[in-house]
């Protein structure tokens, strides 16, 4: 699976916006943010779909992110794991 381009950035324009309101995360390159020095947030385009994989603990945590239920899925987990 590939990272998103552009294209299929574009197409998250609304929920990356939502994502840079957030001051604990820093996007260095479009579509992929950091929190502190750690990567935490990025996507990824595939056949079947977009997706996000998100930090959660250690590991990554894989979310489908192509209706506006999945971004409501991805938002709360994103405020989830921004939680100390």
């Amino acid at each position: 699976m590939k990272h998103a381009g552009s294209v299929a950035l574009d197409q998250l324009e609304a929920i990356l916006a939502d994502l840079r309101t957030l001051p604990q995360i820093r996007e260095r390159t479009r579509g992929i943010f950091y929190r502190q020095s750690k990567s935490f947030l990025h996507f990824h385009e595939d056949p079947t779909g977009l997706y996000a994989d998100l930090r959660i603990g250690a590991e990554f945590e894989r979310f489908p992110v192509n209706t506006k239920a999945d971004y409501a899925t991805l938002l709360a987990a994103v405020h989830s794991a921004l939680q100390p």
